[in-house]
């Protein structure tokens, strides 16, 4: 795990940014020791003070001129400066428990400001009676974080930095064995861009046992929460303004119901504002690369990875060097110039209808499919996809033995009324895949 440790992010950052300084060309050199001068004629400074609270007023005096403070920022100095002040000779276990608190959130600082928000929001009804705004965004967050801290600076960390462990259980950053089924479903979430409802599951992976909620439950919630972000992402339907507000109101609804009741109650609730069968449907067969690449994909794989046994399982959303080897590949290319073995067989060697044909069809989903070489296939003709094998003789073209390309291993051309059956096909098993019950 070296390449996720700060020191080595650090490293390729600075050479990264090196690189850019040399340019090209013949005086790399010279620019590189002009800025090693500059580096060396400039000077540290070290300043020690005897509290968290000198700390921070320090801080606040030095960075007056200097770059704002986050709000997280602003958050964290206010609670340590408060607990200092309640409780001084425990000041640095605190000061620990809030490092641990970012640790396991990450250094991100748009995951940091997220958690903050969601964790009022998820929690809302505990702490009515201290801070009594309806929602925490982002303009209000410091006043809320100020009131809860003013009120008992110790419990707001500790109840804070026990959500954040939750929370970072969602995000894939802890492991609990407890909780292992949830593991797969919630990275589907992440994939889906599901993060505007983790509000909901940070509140009942939290009071699980209050609420009777088994694993069983949980993970029927997440995979109805992925349904639900499928369909949404690729309709806009509810818009993103309601999508915000929607767990709040999920969670008034679940007061007083328990294990499948929750469960229940949350499709229900998403059933109401989620788009029809009818205007899915319309989506999933019209040019749902250019809709939207992110479900196009997620689309994809969920396909492939439901015609796969345990023994042909792949893992299609593996990475190497920090991209994905499995993407999406137009079977029809997509390029500009459309290669003369594709004119002749899409559009019988008529140019400008192949051109139209590429318009029409190339985007969508019958004339899309996954694969783990798309740069070495891209233009090639249709047999040579087909056909394609790596150095060890593999196949790693149609015939890699993804059921999504069993209609692709088997033909010998592929034309327009292929690509619509082949659409039509897989747009149903879509709509079966993501069906939302209560949705007409």
């Amino acid at each position: 795990n070296a390449g996720n440790r700060r020191v080595v992010k650090a490293y390729r950052y600075f050479k990264t940014r090196l690189n850019e300084m040399a340019g090209d060309g013949t005086d790399r050199s010279a620019r590189l020791i002009s800025f090693v001068e500059k580096l060396s004629r400039s000077s540290l400074v070290k300043i020690e003070v005897a509290s968290h609270t000198d700390a921070y007023i320090l801080f606040e005096s030095l960075n007056d001129r200097g770059i704002p403070l986050t709000a997280v920022d602003l958050i964290k100095n206010k609670l340590l400066a408060q607990i200092e002040r309640d409780d001084a000779e425990r000041v640095d276990y605190y000061f620990d428990q809030w490092r641990l608190l970012l640790d396991d959130i990450g250094d991100e600082y748009a995951v940091q400001e997220r958690f903050l928000r969601q964790y009022y929001n998820a929690f809302r009804d505990e702490l009515r009676e201290i801070v009594d705004a309806p929602m925490a965004i982002r303009s209000n967050l410091i006043r809320i974080f100020e009131r809860l801290i003013n009120q008992n600076s110790r419990e707001c960390l500790t109840k804070t930095a026990a959500a954040a462990r939750v929370y970072a259980f969602i995000l894939g950053r802890r492991h609990d064995e407890a909780l292992r089924d949830l593991v797969r479903p919630l990275k589907n979430l992440e994939r889906i861009q599901g993060s505007p409802l983790y509000v909901l599951l940070l509140n009942l992976i939290s009071r699980r046992r209050l609420l009777n909620l088994t694993n069983g439950n949980l993970v029927a919630v997440v995979n109805i929460l992925v349904r639900f972000f499928v369909r949404r992402n690729l309709t806009d339907t509810p818009p993103t303004n309601e999508v915000t507000s929607l767990p709040l109101r999920i969670l008034e609804n679940i007061q007083g119901k328990q294990g499948d009741e929750v469960v229940e109650t949350i499709q229900q609730n998403l059933a109401t504002v989620s788009a029809s069968n009818e205007v899915f449907q319309r989506r999933l067969e019209g040019l749902i690369y250019d809709e939207n690449v992110g479900v196009a994909r997620f689309v994809l794989i969920a396909l492939a990875e439901h015609a796969m046994t345990n023994e042909s399982f792949t893992d299609l959303w593996e990475e190497q060097n920090g991209k994905p080897k499995w993407t999406i590949e137009h079977i029809f290319p997509q390029g500009e110039n459309i290669p003369e073995s594709w004119v002749q067989m899409i559009a019988g060697g008529d140019e400008e209808l192949a051109k139209n044909y590429q318009q029409t069809y190339v985007h969508r989903l019958g004339n899309l499919t996954i694969t783990g070489y798309n740069s070495s296939l891209g233009n090639k003709s249709f047999q040579e996809k087909r056909d394609r094998t790596d150095s060890d003789d593999r196949y790693v073209g149609y015939r890699n033995g993804l059921g999504l390309n069993s209609e692709l291993a088997n033909t010998e051309t592929w034309r327009v009324d292929q690509i619509n059956v082949r659409g039509e096909n897989l747009v149903q098993r879509a709509l079966e895949l993501f069906q939302f019950d209560g949705v007409e």
